[in-house]
């Protein structure tokens, strides 16, 4: 038998229940993964709170690393022992657990020189940055961006890639701490946008052109000044909604502020593919093996306290990465 975090019906913290769970035996093309971290991610909240709906009851969880303990009919490309990672493309919920049956064709094998508390806490960050940093725009050494948040876990990220590829980094942030955070990891220009107009100060760093993208994901609350720091022909990339859901946009607005453009990419779309995934996660792995970008766990929890780790994720105040342990 194993263990697992399910709940019941939607709600706050309180409604995640440490369970004991059979998860059975692995099925045509499913492997069985013994977890030994899981991610603690902003978008689990989405689910425990209904807003994105799922049948219940269910499992929580879309991102863990472990060792695969079994493997069904038909599987090809993996073996019991191999060290794998995986987030979200579909799978099912249920990585807070013990132990998991997913389908094989979710799973990244993971390089032996990254640990699995790294892989946690960094496969759907990370793999996030990459598509950020590697697909969404054709930057150039010497572009500077906006990068909202950028004391979060994907943002830590994005900031060190950024400056591989030779970009000046504006971050918001919203305390003092993670704006030390952010500048330990590369960004250039702190703003603090709760308290600074963020426009205005992009504007004045940029003297007056504003930036070629904006990386946003905090959504509500930040989405006018995102739009209000773009350079001419700039593109806005919402990836997130922490602040709540985006607002409509008049594509009008758009024209005016100067041939605007917006994107609102998911990143199952950048990873559905396994070939392309293989290569993100490649990369990725390439530069936090090689340690052009270090991935530091801020805070660990006991799976079994879910809860907590949910009450102190909605609170705002974790920096970087964190992640739940078995």
């Amino acid at each position: 038998m194993a263990n697992a975090i399910r709940f019941h019906e939607t709600g706050g913290p309180d409604v995640l229940r440490w369970e004991t769970v059979d998860v059975g035996e692995p099925g045509a093309g499913e492997v069985r993964v013994r977890h030994h971290a899981v991610g603690l991610n902003f978008a689990d909240n989405y689910y425990r709170t209904g807003l994105y709906p799922v049948p219940l009851p269910n499992g929580m969880g879309v991102e863990a690393a472990g060792v695969v303990q079994e493997i069904g009919p038909g599987v090809e490309g993996f073996v019991p022992g191999d060290r794998v990672t995986y987030t979200y493309t579909g799978s099912p919920l249920g990585a807070y657990s013990t132990e998991f049956v997913l389908p094989a064709r979710h799973l990244i094998h993971l390089p032996d020189a990254v640990g699995f508390e790294t892989a946690a806490a960094c496969t759907m960050r990370g793999l996030t940055a990459a598509y950020l940093m590697r697909r969404i725009h054709d930057y150039r050494p010497g572009d500077t961006i906006l990068l909202h948040a950028a004391a979060g876990g994907v943002g830590l990220i994005v900031a060190q890639w950024a400056k591989l590829l030779g970009l000046t980094v504006i971050g918001t942030v919203s305390t003092e701490a993670k704006a030390d955070a952010a500048r330990a990891h590369g960004v250039d220009h702190v703003v603090f946008y709760r308290r600074e107009d963020v426009a205005a100060r992009v504007r004045e760093i940029t003297s007056g052109a504003g930036v070629p993208v904006v990386l946003d994901s905090i959504g509500a609350a930040t989405v006018q000044a995102s739009l209000d720091s773009l350079a001419r022909r700039g593109l806005l990339v919402c990836f997130g909604t922490s602040s709540g859901p985006i607002p409509p946009i008049d594509p009008m607005q758009l024209a005016i502020k100067g041939s605007l453009f917006v994107t609102r990419p998911a990143l199952a779309d950048y990873i559905a593919d396994p070939l392309e995934r293989a290569d993100l996660a490649g990369e990725l792995f390439g530069h936090i093996a090689a340690g052009r970008i270090r991935v530091d766990v801020n805070r660990t929890y006991p799976l079994a306290e879910a809860a907590r780790a949910h009450t102190d994720l909605e609170s705002g105040a974790l920096v970087g990465s964190n992640i739940l342990i078995p």
